[in-house]
């Protein structure tokens, strides 16, 4: 199936449709995370410069936030066929062997797919021992904040990428097995 027709519309199922749009809203959260971070840092910057009174613990929500950026916006990217990779070898295979690219293509996807489901698998635990209040960031006294909100979305946003990576590769399995292929 090419790129296109997965994408438009009338090519996607009803339940495919919610799943994009689940992650449209997963992306659009992480693009108003990171307009927050932004005043905040100004608000910090401007606090040091004009008032001598920095705001507290902004470094830590910092290093924090862009983890939980990046985990809600990966599943997103995948799907959208943004996720930062080299295709000079795919599209090379592409113009003389149209399937074995696909095929080529699937198999990437069903590595991220495993990837992620073993990142996904991994985090689980961190985040219950962080949800059961061991875990915080920061300086006892000064600033602190717990760290299970980002771990949940590590958790959350792994499995839609493991998930979303498996959808694509399947959509790759497709196109190699159809006659459009063959080209």
């Amino acid at each position: 199936m090419s790129r296109q027709a997965e994408q438009s519309p009338a090519g996607r199922s009803p339940v495919v449709a919610v799943w994009r749009g689940a992650l449209a809203i997963m992306n659009g959260a992480g693009s108003l995370w990171i307009l927050a971070l932004m005043v905040l840092i100004n608000l910090d910057v401007i606090g040091r410069g004009l008032l001598g009174s920095p705001i507290r613990g902004v470094p830590e929500i910092v290093g924090l936030s862009i983890v939980g950026i990046v985990f809600l916006q990966l599943a997103y990217a995948s799907g959208s066929g943004r996720l930062t990779r080299s295709e000079a070898l795919l599209e090379l295979v592409r113009r003389t062997a149209p399937r074995l690219a696909h095929l080529l293509d699937a198999m990437f996807h069903l590595a991220g797919a495993v990837m992620f489901a073993i990142i996904a698998h991994i985090s689980l635990p961190l985040f219950l021992r962080s949800w059961h209040g061991i875990d915080y960031i920061g300086v006892a006294g000064y600033f602190t904040a717990p760290t299970w909100p980002v771990k949940l979305i590590i958790v959350i946003g792994a499995a839609c990428a493991a998930i979303e990576f498996l959808r694509r590769a399947w959509c790759g399995l497709r196109a190699a097995c159809s006659r459009g292929a063959a080209g």
